[in-house]
């Protein structure tokens, strides 16, 4: 076995991994060429990422123009510690609030310390993420790619 397969992230580590962490850096072809890096709040649907952010944004405006996107999503402190997923995805936007609302809402429920799919939401959040997703586009991150790493599977001083 080659080292690249033994640090390889099978499909529900990956899953377990992504569900545990909090923010994915998402890299746009920017304006002038250049990749643009910008991190993102997410959601896991059926093993794929969903973000948000405003229509405005210069994210937003790079996938309007080119769909295509890297995401990263790493955490480790030291060399043995080291873990992520990387994805090269085709980005479905979204525009339409009915698709909006419920993105918004899960995103709250993810970032909201306390919070899960089954605490009601907090009075004034509902009207909160409606006024909110009017300003927004939904992300739906279509994986076309995959590399994972997780260097905790390497025995130690193996390096």
């Amino acid at each position: 076995m080659s080292r690249r397969d033994a640090i390889t992230m099978t499909d529900e580590e990956a899953l377990a991994f992504l569900e545990e962490e909090r923010t994915v850096v998402c890299a746009t072809q920017g304006p002038r060429g250049w990749p643009h890096l910008m991190p993102l709040w997410y959601v896991v649907r059926d093993g794929r990422l969903w973000a948000w952010t405003f229509a405005k944004s210069q994210k937003a405006v790079n996938l309007e123009r080119d769909p295509r996107a890297t995401l990263q999503v790493e955490a480790g402190q030291t060399y043995d510690q080291l873990r992520g997923v990387m994805f090269e995805c085709e980005v479905v936007l979204h525009h339409d609030l009915e698709v909006l609302k419920p993105l918004g809402t899960e995103i709250l429920r993810r970032y909201t310390p306390g919070m899960d799919g089954d605490t009601p939401l907090p009075d004034g959040a509902a009207a909160m993420v409606e006024a909110q997703a009017s300003k927004r586009v939904g992300f739906e991150f279509v994986e076309q790619r995959r590399s994972t790493w997780d260097h905790r599977k390497l025995a130690a001083g193996v390096y």
